[in-house]
């Protein structure tokens, strides 16, 4: 079973979500007509009076590079995506921007004094790529809530209980020798780690924490001494020095120690925008509850559910039960809307061409999603992207399996304008 259809009355009021064949049926009998295409909405042709709807939980995964969403209604999972941010990439093109300007500031031009000690930051600032990356959740959280009638909001605001990881014998028996003892710990390395054996690379087994400098010789139970191995590299090892047991390899030796002491670049890039989110859904109105990374995994490890995003986001906080309806999430990937950039430069940093004022052409734009069926060639077929348009009104598509060209606009039917984002189904494009 699919995602459930969000379903709004003539007023644009959001009602309960109905199943795809009950969504099916009122496009059929002529009640309802397709009012947007991702995530799947349908419009009733008639308003309901005080509609009695039931509570719906939203609930987010925050991470850097995806952030997991899931709507829980009444202990089921009825809706569920992956919002894939564009972070690197708005780093590279600023950074490709400064190069550019430094370069002409090295040429044989008038002098143009640095500009960049005169900028003042106002409170609370963070660099654009993890600004956007808050951005993109906010607009999510905001246009779910208005197709879905949500009440609540769960957000995991910390991913790793530092404490309990700098002192494992930390006092307060009631939290660290509960069922989520060690939880923190084991998250915080397979993040780290990479989810696979130091030693030999393998993945897809289990792994056991490893210390790096035995503690039968003095080595202590901190984070930056604590690494993951399979169980024949850890039994090999036994309690060895590590610069003895890798006499024979010194490149995993140095790669080792060199990860040991390296602070995790995603994990930072997330704790530093979590409370800038958190602070940015209070200002919904909604109860906001939180939860740890630790508490996220126990619960899904409880339940026995497979580690995805959307399903990290639904056993997000206090979860009892969850049954999983949903079977196939919604992947959004953020593409942005453009560039304002009118004038291209070469490698050199000089102007290459100048870009047309005119976005849209033959009815298209840059950003659209359409369907197109090409009649013959290498592309013969049925396709599903976003396009990017020309003058000459040959253009071009991306897809989740890769660029599609030529694509004549004849062929193209629009099924989603333009909104800065692109949509497909882990396993077909819809």
């Amino acid at each position: 079973m699919s995602n459930f259809v969000f379903v709004l009355d003539a007023d644009k009021q959001p009602l309960d979500p109905v199943l795809p064949g009950q969504a099916r049926r009122l496009l059929k009998q002529g009640k309802a007509a397709i009012y947007r295409r991702y995530p799947f909405t349908v419009i009733l042709k008639y308003a309901v009076p005080n509609p009695k709807t039931q509570p719906h939980q939203l609930k987010i995964d925050p991470g850097s590079k995806t952030t997991g969403l899931a709507i829980v209604q009444c202990g089921k999972v009825i809706w569920g995506a992956e919002l894939t941010h564009r972070g690197q990439q708005i780093k590279n093109d600023l950074e490709s921007r400064r190069a550019i300007r430094r370069n002409r500031r090295n040429r044989k031009t008038r002098y143009r004094k640095p500009r960049f000690l005169n900028r003042t930051r106002s409170d609370g600032w963070l660099p654009p790529s993890l600004q956007s990356r808050v951005e993109n959740v906010l607009t999510w959280v905001n246009r779910i809530r208005r197709y879905v009638p949500i009440t609540g909001i769960s957000q995991e605001l910390v991913k790793f209980d530092t404490q309990a990881i700098q002192n494992p014998e930390i006092s307060g028996k009631e939290y660290q020798q509960g069922e989520l003892a060690g939880y923190e710990v084991r998250e915080y390395l397979l993040e780290k780690w990479d989810r696979r054996c130091a030693y030999c690379n393998v993945q897809n087994v289990p792994l056991e924490i490893e210390h790096i400098h035995p503690k039968s010789k003095g080595g202590s139970s901190r984070v930056s001494n604590l690494t993951l191995a399979c169980r024949p590299c850890n039994q090999a090892k036994g309690n060895r020095d590590i610069k003895d047991f890798l006499t024979r390899k010194s490149d995993v030796l140095s790669r080792i120690l060199k990860q040991a002491k390296q602070p995790l670049k995603d994990a930072t890039a997330v704790n530093s925008t979590r409370w800038e989110l958190f602070r940015r859904l209070q200002q919904t109105g909604l109860s906001i509850e939180t939860g740890t990374g630790g508490r996220t995994k126990y619960n899904r490890t409880r339940l026995k559910l497979p580690k995805t995003h959307w399903l990290d986001a639904a056993c997000v906080g206090v979860v009892n039960d969850l049954h999983v309806l949903a079977q196939e999430p919604l992947l959004i990937a953020a593409k942005g809307w453009g560039s304002r950039q009118m004038c291209t430069p070469n490698k050199y940093g000089f102007p290459a061409k100048h870009r047309t004022r005119c976005k849209t052409f033959f009815g298209f734009q840059t950003g659209d999603m359409v369907c197109v069926i090409l009649p013959s060639g290498k592309f013969a077929g049925t396709h599903v992207g976003r396009l990017t348009v020309r003058e000459s009104g040959v253009f071009e598509m991306r897809t989740p399996k890769g660029k599609v060209s030529p694509v004549r606009h004849k062929y193209c039917k629009s099924i989603h304008r333009n909104d800065g984002y692109m949509y497909a189904f882990s396993t077909n494009v819809q």
